[in-house]
C-alpha cells in the first residue's frame, strides 16, 4: 500500500535532485545518475539499485516531479534498458554486483539495450526459437539469428533467449543470457523500414561466447524468466502520458488547434472519441501501475499495450485524414538513423507509417487477445499439437 510517509519521500527526494541538478542546465547523463543514486529510476527496486524500496504506484510521483522541471522521459531515451532489461536483472541477475554494474549504466542510458529474442523462423512462436547456446567450460556459446531487433545497432548489452536442450519440449530447453554486443561474433545489420529510418536489426550469433556468470535464472528455466521480459515490455510500451492530454493524443490535438481550415463536425466527433479512448486508457494504465504493489507486472499489463497499439494508428489516421493531400507528402526517404539528439519520431507522415508497426512489435495484437483469453477471462486455449513434444521432433519451416 502506498503510504503518506513513503509519497512524501519519494517527493522529497526528487525536488532535491531537480535544486542540486537542474535538468535544464546539467547534461541528461547525469541528470539520470543523480535520479538512480537518489533511487528515483524504478522507485520499488532495492535501494543501492536505482530504488527506494516503496510502492510501484509512486513512480509517477518522482516522475511528475522530475519531468514538470524539464527531465526527459528515461523511457523514450533506451526503452529496452528501462522498460524490459532493469526489471529482469533486478529480479533474475545471480549477484548484487552484477546488478549494479548493469544497472547504474543502463539508468543513464550511457549503455543502450537490445532484446534478442524474435527470429525468422519462429514466428509469433517464440518457444519454438532454434538459436542454440552450448556449454563450453564457464561460458556458452551461442550461434543463431535475430530479427526485428530495435537499437541493436547502438545497444551495448543484449537479453538473449537460446535453445540449450532440444531433446526438451520447447518451452522447457530454453536459457537466459545477457549478451555483449561487443563480442566478434555479434553481427548487426539494419533493417530499412518503410519511414527510412533503421531502428530494426537483423543479428548474427557466429560463436558468440557468453559467461555463465552472465547467465539469468537457471539452465532450461529461460521461459520463465523471459515472462518477466514479456510482461513488463507489453506494460510499459502500452503504458500512457502520467498527464492528461499527453501522449500519442497530444499530436493529434496540436494539429486541430493549429489547423482550423481544416475543421470539420464529422473529424471533430472523430477527435472527441480518440481524446475520450486516450484518457480512458491513461487512467486504467494508472490504476494498473498503482495496483502492482508486489511483484512485476501480469497478463493484465497486455491489455495497455493491445489498446495503446490500436489507439496509436488511429490517431495518425485521424491526422491524415485531416491534413487531407497534404499527407502524402513526406520530406525524405533516405536511409539514416536518427541521432540521439533528434526527434526520433519525425513529422506526422513519418509518424502514421511508423505504427504501422505498433499491432506487430511486442506481441501482435492476435497473441495478446489469446494471452487476455486465457489468463486473464479463464477461457479455453487454443490446441497445441507440440504440446509434450521435443523441440527436434517439431516440425519447422
Amino acid at each position: 500500500m502506498n503510504t503518506a510517509a513513503d509519497s512524501s519521500r519519494v517527493a522529497d527526494a526528487a525536488r532535491k535532485v531537480v535544486q542540486e541538478h537542474d535538468p535544464t542546465r546539467v547534461p541528461t547523463r547525469e541528470f539520470l545518475a543523480a535520479c538512480f543514486d537518489a533511487g528515483l529510476s524504478w522507485v520499488h527496486f532495492p535501494e543501492g539499485l536505482g530504488g527506494l524500496g516503496v510502492s510501484r504506484g509512486l513512480q509517477s510521483v518522482a516522475d511528475g516531479i522530475l519531468q514538470d522541471a524539464g527531465g526527459p522521459v528515461p523511457f523514450a531515451l533506451n526503452p529496452i534498458g528501462y522498460g524490459m532489461a532493469a526489471p529482469t536483472l533486478r529480479e533474475h541477475a545471480r549477484t548484487d554486483e552484477l546488478k549494479r554494474a548493469w544497472l547504474r549504466p543502463l539508468a543513464t542510458t550511457e549503455n543502450i539495450w537490445c532484446q534478442l529474442f524474435s527470429e525468422p523462423g519462429a514466428g509469433s512462436d517464440l518457444a519454438g526459437l532454434a538459436t542454440s547456446a552450448v556449454r563450453d567450460g564457464d561460458e556458452w556459446v551461442v550461434n543463431g539469428q535475430k530479427v526485428w531487433t530495435s537499437l541493436a545497432h547502438r545497444a551495448r548489452w543484449a537479453l538473449l533467449l537460446a535453445r540449450t536442450d532440444p531433446d526438451a519440449p520447447k518451452h522447457k530447453g530454453l536459457t537466459y543470457f545477457v549478451v555483449d554486443m561487443q563480442d566478434p561474433g555479434v553481427e548487426t545489420r539494419p533493417l530499412r523500414q518503410m519511414t527510412g529510418q533503421a531502428e530494426f536489426n537483423e543479428v548474427y550469433l557466429n560463436d558468440a561466447r557468453v559467461p555463465d556468470a552472465h547467465r539469468l535464472g537457471e539452465v532450461g528455466d529461460g521461459w520463465r524468466v523471459a515472462m518477466t521480459t514479456l510482461m513488463n515490455e507489453r506494460s510499459s510500451i502500452g503504458a500512457s502520458g502520467s498527464r492528461r492530454g499527453t501522449g500519442t493524443i497530444a499530436d493529434a490535438v496540436s494539429l486541430w488547434a493549429s489547423r482550423p481550415d481544416l475543421h470539420t463536425p464529422v473529424l471533430e466527433d472523430r477527435l472527441t472519441r480518440l481524446w475520450l479512448r486516450a484518457e480512458a486508457q491513461r487512467l486504467t494504465s494508472e490504476r494498473s501501475r498503482a495496483a502492482a504493489t508486489v511483484g512485476g507486472p501480469g497478463p493484465e499489463g497486455s491489455v495497455g499495450k493491445l489498446v495503446g497499439a490500436e489507439l496509436n494508428q488511429q490517431v495518425y489516421e485521424f491526422c491524415m485524414d485531416l491534413l487531407g493531400p497534404e499527407g502524402i507528402l513526406y520530406d525524405d526517404y533516405t536511409m539514416r538513423d536518427m541521432e540521439r539528439t533528434d526527434d526520433w519520431r519525425g513529422p506526422l507522415q513519418q509518424r502514421f507509417l511508423r505504427s504501422r508497426a505498433n499491432t506487430i512489435e511486442g506481441g501482435t495484437s492476435e497473441v495478446l487477445r489469446n494471452i487476455l483469453g486465457e489468463r486473464v477471462l479463464g477461457l479455453p486455449g487454443d490446441l497445441r499439437a507440440d504440446a509434450g513434444k521435443p523441440w527436434k521432433e517439431i516440425p519447422r519451416g
